[in-house]
């Protein structure tokens, strides 16, 4: 540890494929600033103990993943109103005046991306498969991009409804069986599938008006649902690393007051992961 420089983390179980350090080294280098960035392997039920300990040795900030999301948003102090809408904090931070501050940057991450895609989402219908902690952090942001409805698809429809109810009437919810036969431009993928080579079990006619299939996995290979969209004549599919630097730049926001350049360190993460 270099005594007197800003430090920062990312905590996780497990936290050992974590591409955050490098990222966020990259971002510093970039605009200038002297810090910190490791990763840190906190216990499952120690958490809080641990986060405690890194404040204590100097901490200013950190990210948050699996499975701490909601430990975090309960130990925060203040919550921004994108965190109440997540339920979640993938963001810590010491505020001026000593305050535990807790944020969500993984909506305006996902926004970000889609952006960048040169998708237009003001307007679209929006279809969300799942309703986990993923899916409930980008609803607000994609109704504050503009999205005209978004329809929350899950295996359980009753876990849909609930996280629909946290929100206006131009967010729905039914089961994998029951999604509306409406024109979805966007359906994002945001169930861990990915993770088995699986994909949802939805019926490829809600891909016909399709013009982007996201997925919020990434990994050296494409997904089995961008493989299955692909194969469905999607135009655009796009896995979540571009997601992943874009909210790691609101933290390093959020930390530092400097907005990284997005362009160069999603170029060099890509390259690594791909490889």
């Amino acid at each position: 540890m270099v005594v007197g420089v800003d430090r920062y983390a990312v905590f996780g179980n497990p936290i050992g494929h974590s591409k955050s350090p490098l990222i966020h080294r990259w971002f510093a280098e970039q605009t200038g600033q002297d810090l910190q960035y490791e990763a840190i392997l906190a216990p499952v039920d120690g958490f809080a103990d641990c986060w405690q300990d890194f404040v204590q040795a100097g901490g200013k900030g950190a990210n948050v993943t699996v499975p701490f999301k909601e430990v975090a948003f309960a130990l925060a102090q203040v919550l921004s109103e994108r965190a109440k809408q997540a339920g979640a904090v993938n963001t810590l931070y010491i505020s001026s005046n000593g305050q535990l501050c807790g944020d969500n940057t993984d909506g305006q991450g996902l926004i970000a991306d889609l952006e960048r895609l040169g998708v237009a989402i003001a307007g679209a219908r929006v279809l969300l498969l799942g309703a986990g902690g993923a899916s409930r952090g980008v609803v607000g942001p994609l109704l504050e991009a503009g999205a005209a409805q978004v329809h929350i698809a899950n295996r359980t429809a009753d876990k849909a409804t609930t996280v629909a109810g946290l929100f206006n009437g131009q967010v729905t919810a039914s089961g994998f069986n029951d999604i509306p036969r409406l024109n979805w431009q966007i359906v994002i993928n945001a169930t861990s599938s990915g993770l088995s080579q699986q994909r949802p079990d939805i019926d490829a006619s809600h891909l016909q008006s399709c013009r982007l299939a996201y997925d919020m996995m990434y990994g050296k290979e494409p997904t089995a649902f961008l493989n299955w969209s692909q194969q469905h004549g999607v135009p655009i599919c796009a896995d979540g690393i571009g997601m992943l630097v874009a909210q790691a730049a609101e933290s390093f926001q959020l930390w530092r007051g400097v907005k990284p350049e997005l362009a160069p360190v999603l170029e060099k993460i890509t390259a690594l992961v791909r490889r």
